[in-house]
């Protein structure tokens, strides 16, 4: 991969869903922060059929293959990044940073800010590298995380 110009961002199929999930245990396993706690609780790792129906995951997609999505939820006016996962082999690419852009770009074009959920404290700088800013605290299933909008 030579640069964010061969990442096509698109929609999620139907049938990628079992793969993306796989994807997400690959890369949430691989930070230390909450892998005794995603070990203990693999039903964490679920991506419902219906968020890939309604259009709410976005693919990034090199060569033909997936290397990282993102999930973009709306709710009563907001919208939220619920999930941002890279191939663990491909961090630090830009990977993460196309899907961002496409997620707040989604947002957008439904008429709202794109509020998001950090579970791990130790992604803070790179959200803050794409221009989001801390707001506060929220609750997750495995504790206090940090609430930031764009």
């Amino acid at each position: 991969m030579s640069g964010r110009d061969d990442i096509l961002i698109r929609p999620a199929g139907a049938g990628e869903r079992s793969a993306l999930e796989e994807l997400q245990r690959r890369a949430s396993l691989s930070l230390e922060t909450y892998r005794e706690q995603l070990e203990a609780n693999p039903d964490a790792i679920d991506l419902p059929a219906g968020q890939i129906e309604r259009g709410d995951v976005l693919v990034a997609d090199v060569e033909g293959q997936v290397v990282g999505f993102a999930v973009v939820l709306t709710d009563g006016g907001k919208a939220e990044l619920d999930g941002l996962f890279v191939e663990p082999a491909l961090w630090r690419r830009g990977i993460g940073t196309a899907l961002v852009d496409a997620a707040v770009h989604e947002a957008r074009r439904r008429g709202l800010t794109l509020m998001m959920v950090v579970a791990d404290p130790a992604a803070r700088k790179f959200y803050e590298r794409c221009g989001f800013t801390a707001e506060g605290i929220a609750e997750t299933r495995f504790g206090p995380a940090l609430r930031m909008s764009r």
